[in-house]
């Protein structure tokens, strides 16, 4: 029995024929007769009216976590945001900050393209216009969306993108975690991993403009979820063809919102049209799970492990493989969480990860104090805060 994925385990018959299971087995759901391709299309209006009982709640919660580990993967909310007004006020205060990054240089690094985009849109909206995010999130429509996936605790984050007309959508992908890095580093991560990682992450997207089709709102492949090494198949051109042949795209108005499985296979769109310049606010809602148990200053733990790597290294005396592990034991070597406004991902999925900056300066000989340098400039850019 393996325990890795491999490439020569990821065949396009059988992405299809896992699709085509799933999508068979699928009894639809129980709170709409409006779907897509499978996807079921929920008119949140009467949802509000039936969620006045507990057991109206705990029903719909369970329908939506049906769909989303068994079904297609994917819920629409109609009339998520039953208040125009609540929507078009974020997007008064998502618009200056727009405008002021563009006009300070700030916002770079967006691995959408050449799209704008706001990076921690969460905090900056909260800090800016408190009342704004406090209408804006207390949604209970959202709010039991990512309870239904997440369980309590959950952590949101969100990322505000505008795509102009013109604007180029993304090939067909995976999201956070794995869906975060290149094939071959997925691979590194035994089986278990990419069963795990779509279960730790919620994605969404809450439209503030009417979004027809022309202007390229997500594509999505229904039920390619149950796929398990598509996390490395994903980006590999017979299956990018596969998605490009077959998937669905769903017109949105503003205030509706959809949820997916970060593990479904989808991409943003292309804006073909000459006039609506398309804004979603994009959501990444975190497990409360993803954390150590201990805090550990490892920066200190890095500056002070430095010299003894660098002389070891110099000596020879420990294998590449010996030093590898010392490295896992001192630095962080995920990336996130970080600032992404002062640590973007430039030419890649991923900033520098802290392990990242340690194999670089030991790889380049760095001096200590050299090293301390670079070690201090990640500290900063990873900090908390918004300084723009």
């Amino acid at each position: 029995m393996a325990y890795w994925f491999e490439t020569s385990d990821c065949r396009l018959e059988d992405f299809v024929r896992s699709m085509e299971t799933a999508r068979a087995a699928d009894p639809g759901s129980d709170w709409t007769n409006d779907n897509a391709h499978g996807i079921p299309i929920y008119d949140c209006h009467d949802l509000r009216a039936r969620l006045v009982s507990d057991t109206g709640r705990k029903l719909l919660r369970d329908d939506f976590a049906r769909t989303l580990r068994h079904g297609a993967g994917i819920i629409v909310l109609k009339g998520c945001f039953e208040d125009p007004d609540t929507v078009d006020a974020a997007t008064a205060e998502f618009t200056e900050i727009m405008a002021e990054e563009r006009a300070s240089g700030a916002g770079q690094g967006d691995h959408f393209g050449t799209n704008a985009r706001i990076w921690n849109a969460a905090e900056k909206l909260c800090l800016r216009a408190p009342d704004v995010f406090v209408r804006y999130y207390g949604n209970e429509i959202v709010g039991l969306a990512a309870e239904s996936w997440l369980g309590p605790n959950y952590q949101v984050t969100s990322q505000t993108n505008l795509v102009h007309p013109g604007g180029k959508g993304q090939i067909g992908h995976r999201d956070y975690h794995l869906g975060f890095m290149a094939s071959e580093d997925a691979a590194r991560y035994p089986i278990v991993a990419h069963q795990f990682s779509a279960f730790l992450t919620l994605q969404g997207a809450i439209a503030h403009c009417d979004m027809p089709v022309e202007s390229g709102p997500t594509k999505y492949l229904p039920y390619s979820q149950h796929y398990e090494p598509g996390y490395i198949a994903c980006t590999m051109p017979d299956f990018v063809a596969h998605f490009e042949a077959e998937y669905v795209q769903l017109p949105l108005a503003k205030g509706d919102a959809v949820f997916f499985n970060p593990a479904v296979l989808h991409g943003a769109g292309d804006n073909v049209t000459d006039d609506i310049e398309r804004l979603a606010n994009l959501l990444q809602v975190s497990s409360a799970f993803g954390r150590a148990i201990e805090v550990v200053d490892r920066a200190a733990m890095c500056e002070a492990a430095y010299p003894s790597l660098l002389s070891h290294i110099g000596k020879g005396d420990l294998s590449d493989d010996q030093i590898e592990a010392a490295i896992s034991a001192i630095a962080e070597g995920y990336p996130f969480p970080t600032s992404l406004d002062r640590d973007p991902p430039v030419g890649g999925l991923a900033p520098m990860s802290q392990a990242d900056i340690l194999r670089e300066a030991l790889t380049r000989g760095f001096k200590h104090a050299a090293f301390v340098r670079e070690l201090e400039a990640n500290t900063a850019r990873r900090a908390p805060g918004i300084h723009l």
